[in-house]
């Protein structure tokens, strides 16, 4: 194995963000049994013309049944890596959904977007990659629409996953109110409501 391959293999299974050379690994349908994106997409509050954010969506896991969802609606995909975005981008394309918009940008450094652009926010397995979650958290309550929604889901084996007991403080630190969650400690889905 190379010194680079080494290097790819040590941050899909250690700390910080998963590399898009290993998204099939994220792709693979026995993920399905954590949280499937139609059971993601059930827990959520959309409607046919919800605008949502999808942050770290990867190669779009969620993201073909999010858009399928807002036919009139808007998805919005922000992810630090452009080739996941790439392959995110292909998947929704080859689907016919046009209805999607993709962003670069590190989340620690601010949202890309207006203030109260979204009705949803949805983060599966990436807010404990995130360098600076409390940035990241102020970005997402000024980009939610009041009365908007925040939906994180964190699942095992991510070994940045947050468990609910630290969630849920830093969450609310930043003016999020919990609302509802789904599942065990270790596989859960909490939502959040921007007052």
């Amino acid at each position: 194995m190379t010194t680079g391959n080494r290097g790819v293999v040590a941050r899909a299974f250690g700390r910080g963000y998963f590399p898009h050379q290993l998204s099939w690994l994220i792709d693979n349908p026995i993920r399905q049994l954590l949280v499937s994106p139609r059971r993601m997409a059930d827990r959520l509050p959309l409607t046919e013309s919800s605008c949502v954010l999808e942050l770290g969506p990867g190669s779009g896991y969620f993201s073909v049944e999010l858009a399928g969802r807002i036919p009139r609606g808007r998805l919005e995909l922000l992810d630090l890596q452009p080739e996941m975005l790439a392959k995110a981008k292909r998947k929704l394309e080859g689907q016919g959904l046009q209805n999607v918009g993709y962003s670069v940008q590190d989340a620690s450094v601010g949202m890309p977007y207006p203030d109260q652009t979204f009705d949803v926010a949805v983060v599966v397995a990436v807010l404990g990659e995130v360098g600076d979650r409390e940035a990241c958290l102020e970005g997402l309550y000024r980009t939610i629409r009041s009365g908007g929604v925040l939906a994180i889901h964190e699942h095992v084996p991510d070994p940045d996953r947050i468990t609910f007991s630290a969630l849920r403080p830093l969450v609310e630190s930043r003016g999020f109110l919990f609302r509802k969650r789904w599942g065990p400690g270790w596989n859960y889905t909490a939502l959040f409501a921007r007052p």
